[in-house]
C-alpha cells in the first residue's frame, strides 16, 4: 500500500509528539507549570524517624496555609518528599532523587550529619537547601574555606550558642562546678555541642570529671555510667538524639545516679519519655528552639492548629519546619521571583521575620539570630524552665 507524502509527514509529528509526551513523564520536564515543588529531605525511618515525621506534618500545614490563601505569585505549592532514613549516605541519595525530580529548592535533613552531605550538592546545583534542625555550624561555613555556603541557609540556632547557653545554665543555675559529658562518637551534632559546652563551662572555672563515647544504635551503656557515677560529677552533659538519651537517662536512673542531666534541642520528641520513663526524666534540662507553652499568640495558633490537623503536641522539629516553609515564602515574595538564584539573595536579607519559633534575622553566616528556651519535665511533659535572649 502506498503512503503518501502528507501521510508520512503526519506519522512522523505523531511520533515526536510520543516521544516528546514520555520524555516529560520520565521528568524531563514539570509535570505542572503553574506549581512551585518544594523538596523535603527527610528522617521518616531509622534513628530518627521521630524528627522527620514532625517535620513533614510542620511542612504540608505550612503549605496548606500559603495554597488556601491563593499560593504564591499565582503558583499553588506542592511537597516531595524523599526519605533519607536518618543516614547520612541515604541523606545524600535522597537530596539527588529530589533534584531529578526537578524541586525549586529543598527542606531538609534535619540532622547536622545528613545535612552535612548535602551542603555540596546544594551549592553545586545552585539550589536554596534550608535545614530546620541541623545546628553544627559547619553546615552552614565551610570549615576548610571559612566561606560562608552561598545556597545553604537554617532554621535553627546553632551549636556555638546552645553550648554556651547550657554552660551557662548548668553554672550558674544547678551551681555545677564538675560535670561529666556523654557523647555520641557518631554524630557531628553531639560532637560539636560538646566542644561548645565544654569550652564555655570552662571558661566559668568548672571542670571536666569524665569524657565517655557511645555510638549511634548502642543499647547497653551501663559501663561508661558506672565510670561517670565514680567521679561523682555535679552535672552530666548528654548532647545525643533522643534514641539512646532516652535509654542512657534510665538505666543511669536504675545504677542510682540521680544528679541533673541535661543536653540539647535533639532530646526534643515525645518518645524520650517513652524510652526513659516519665519519672525518670525528673531533674533533667535541655535547650530548645520554642516552647509549647509560650503564651504568644503566634504559638498559641500553631499550637492549636497542629493539634487539630495531627491530634499530637507540636515539638521543635514541627515548628521550625512549619517556620521553614515561611522564610522561604517571604523570600519568593521578596524576590517577586521563583529564580532560585533571587530567591537565594532574598533569603540572605530575611530580617525581622515573626516565625513560630521566635523572630527571624539572618546574619553573615546564614544562621538566624534568635533565643533558646530551657525545659524540664514533669510527669514527663516538658515544662518550661526560663528563655535565653541571642
Amino acid at each position: 500500500m502506498k503512503v503518501s507524502k502528507l501521510s508520512k509527514s503526519i506519522l512522523t509529528a505523531a511520533i515526536i509528539l510520543s516521544v516528546a509526551a514520555m520524555l516529560t513523564g520520565c521528568g524531563g520536564a514539570k509535570e505542572d507549570a503553574n506549581t512551585i515543588k518544594i523538596g523535603a529531605n527527610l528522617e521518616l525511618t531509622g534513628n530518627n524517624a521521630s524528627y522527620g515525621s514532625s517535620a513533614k506534618n510542620g511542612i504540608e500545614m505550612a503549605v496548606k496555609e500559603i495554597n488556601d490563601k491563593g499560593g504564591l505569585l499565582g503558583k499553588k505549592l506542592e511537597v516531595d518528599v524523599a526519605d533519607n532514613r536518618s543516614e547520612a549516605t541515604e541523606a545524600a541519595n535522597a537530596m539527588q532523587k529530589l533534584l531529578d525530580d526537578k524541586v525549586d529548592l529543598i527542606i531538609g535533613p534535619d540532622t547536622s550529619s545528613g545535612t552535612l552531605a548535602c551542603v555540596s550538592t546544594a551549592d553545586k546545583e545552585k539550589i536554596p537547601l534550608i535545614t530546620p534542625y541541623g545546628t553544627n555550624p559547619d553546615i552552614t561555613v565551610d570549615p576548610a574555606t571559612k566561606k560562608v555556603r552561598p545556597y545553604v541557609f537554617r532554621t535553627a540556632f546553632i551549636d556555638t550558642f546552645q553550648g554556651k547557653v547550657m554552660a551557662n545554665f548548668v553554672t550558674n543555675q544547678l551551681h555545677a562546678k564538675k560535670a561529666a559529658v556523654y557523647i555520641d562518637n557518631s554524630s557531628d551534632y553531639s560532637k560539636g555541642l560538646q566542644k561548645f559546652f565544654v569550652e564555655e563551662f570552662q571558661k566559668s572555672g568548672g571542670t571536666i570529671v569524665a569524657s565517655e563515647a557511645y555510638l549511634q544504635k548502642d543499647t547497653d551503656f551501663k559501663a561508661a555510667l558506672t565510670k561517670i557515677k565514680a567521679e561523682n560529677p555535679d552535672v552530666i552533659f548528654v548532647p545525643g538524639y533522643y534514641q539512646e538519651v532516652g535509654m542512657i537517662i534510665k538505666q543511669a536512673r536504675e545504677m542510682g545516679i540521680t544528679q541533673p542531666i541535661v543536653g540539647g534541642d535533639g532530646w526534643d520528641s515525645a518518645k524520650l519519655a517513652e524510652i526513659a520513663g516519665a519519672a525518670n526524666l525528673e531533674n533533667c534540662y535541655f535547650a530548645n528552639h520554642y516552647s509549647a507553652k509560650d503564651t504568644s499568640d503566634k504559638v498559641k495558633t500553631f499550637v492549636t492548629n497542629y493539634q487539630k490537623a495531627y491530634n499530637q503536641k507540636a515539638d521543635a522539629p514541627a515548628a521550625l519546619a512549619y517556620d521553614s516553609v515561611m522564610i522561604v515564602a517571604q523570600a519568593i515574595k521578596d524576590a517577586n521571583s521563583f529564580d532560585k538564584d533571587k530567591v537565594q539573595a532574598a533569603l540572605e536579607k530575611i530580617k525581622n521575620l515573626e516565625a513560630v519559633t521566635g523572630t527571624i534575622s539572618f546574619n553573615e553566616f546564614h544562621d538566624p539570630v534568635k533565643s533558646a528556651v530551657i525545659l524540664t519535665f514533669k510527669d514527663g511533659k516538658q515544662a518550661f524552665v526560663t528563655k535565653i535572649a541571642p
